[in-house]
Parts: structure tokens; C-alpha cells; sequence
């Protein structure tokens, strides 16, 4: 796994305009090398104002949408549609306004889908499908993987000391999350790590401990959560002055 690289910029715009402008070039890249790219959206406030840049800026055309895959690092498991699932707030700032292949948006499942209230079952079918695309392996060699990071230094829904942190299945489901709601799906460690590039996104003071331990040599992963969050050919924490304050 790769060292951290640490970008701060001065305050939350500044770091989702630059964090979108980076992922433009990172995404066309890749589809001028392969033909495709994919990409691992987050929720949260410097997630979504991300994807809300990302919209609002002409260099989106650089993009071909429609040869972009679109995957989610974790969902709360609500029914479709619910103003707290990351879906939602990704089509609002972005999807939505974009020609992009309804095929290749990969949400999780609801609430209300074929599974029901199965989160278990609603784990596993989303597994499948990332071992569709994958072809080979048991997740897609992602480019890009966002992550927020919380208080707590949890990401994704990987929280301290849960027992979703020790799990070697691509997505599990968890219960009694501390962060409401409750139950939530998640990709594991071993997807964020199949990843080319993560991106640890974090923005004010709230956040400051949280980097502080996530960028610690001698971190537990199971205490700090985001220090187990690494890409396999670079990892950066894209902060803004607040976040990186304990640095």
C-alpha cells in the first residue's frame, strides 16, 4: 500500500473545486489509456460539495459519461429516494444533470428493493455485481475511491472497533451503527484497497483528530478506521486549513 500524500487548501470550496478538478483529469485519463474509467463516490458535506463542483465546472465535458463506471463506498439502508442516502445526494449535485449510462450508476440497494429489509442479502447482491464487473477478482480495480472520513475517524461505514472492520467480504452489512441510521451497507478493506487511488476527503476543525490519526505511522486501523484507508498506487488527503490544523 502506498504512503500518504497530504493537499491542503485553504478552506472547504477551495478544496472541492480542486478536489473535482482533479478528478476530471484523473477519470479522462484513464479513459483516453482504457476506454473506461470507474469511480467510488462518498457522501457527506465535502463529498457531495465535490460532486457539486465537479457540475459546475466546464471541464466536466472533458469527461465521456457515458464510458464511466459509478460506485458507492457505503449507503444507508433506506428506501430509495431518501434525502439521507448518498444516492440521492449524488443525483441531486451531479448524476442527474449529466448524459450519463444508467447501466454503469451502480447504487446500492434500498430499502424498498428486491431485497426488502434484508440488508444481508442486499450485501450480497451488490457483491455480484461488482464481481460482474470486475471479471476478474472480487471488486473492479476502481481509479478513484472517495472516502470521507468522520469525527470518530471512521470511513465509509467502517466504524471503530465494529465488526465490519475485520470482514474479508467485498460488502457486508452493519448493524448498530453509532451514526444514525443504524444499518448501513459497506465495501470492506479489501475493496477500498483494490483501488488505484483513494482519496481522503476532510474539511474543518471537527475533522482535525480524525487526520491527525489516519496519517499516524503507528495507527490501529481498528481504533482509526482511516488509517487503514489506502490506494494501491497513491493515497492522498485532500484537507482543507481547519482539518489539517493538528498536523
Amino acid at each position: 500500500m502506498t504512503s500518504p500524500q497530504v493537499l491542503v487548501h485553504r478552506d472547504q470550496g477551495l478544496l472541492a473545486d480542486a478536489a473535482a478538478a482533479r478528478l476530471v483529469t484523473r477519470i479522462a485519463d484513464a479513459q483516453a489509456a482504457r476506454g473506461s474509467a470507474s469511480v467510488v463516490l462518498t457522501g457527506g458535506g465535502v463529498g457531495t460539495a465535490v460532486l457539486a463542483a465537479l457540475a459546475a465546472t466546464g471541464a466536466r465535458d472533458a469527461i465521456d459519461w457515458s464510458r464511466l463506471d459509478v460506485w458507492w463506498g457505503d449507503e444507508r439502508f433506506l428506501p430509495a429516494g431518501d434525502p439521507e442516502r448518498n444516492e440521492t445526494g449524488a443525483r441531486a449535485a451531479l448524476l442527474d444533470h449529466l448524459p450519463a449510462d444508467p447501466a454503469r450508476v451502480h447504487a446500492m440497494p434500498a430499502l424498498d428493493g428486491p431485497d426488502g429489509d434484508d440488508p444481508e442479502a442486499a450485501a450480497e447482491r451488490y457483491a455480484a455485481e461488482l464481481r460482474a464487473a470486475a471479471g476478474e477478482g472480487p471488486v473492479p480495480s476502481f481509479d478513484v475511491l472517495m472516502l470521507g472520513v468522520g469525527p470518530d475517524a471512521h470511513v465509509a461505514s467502517l466504524f471503530p472497533g465494529m465488526p465490519a472492520l475485520h470482514d474479508e467480504r467485498p460488502v457486508v452489512a452493519v448493524h448498530g451503527a453509532p451514526k444514525p441510521p443504524p444499518t448501513r451497507l459497506s465495501l470492506t478493506f479489501p475493496s477500498l484497497r483494490a483501488a488505484g487511488e483513494v482519496w481522503v476527503l476532510a474539511a474543518g476543525e471537527s475533522k482535525a483528530k480524525a487526520v491527525q490519526l489516519g496519517l499516524a505511522p503507528d495507527a490501529d486501523r481498528v481504533q482509526a478506521p482511516v488509517s487503514g484507508a489506502r490506494g494501491r498506487h497513491r493515497t492522498l488527503f485532500l484537507l482543507d486549513r481547519a482539518a489539517a490544523s493538528g498536523l
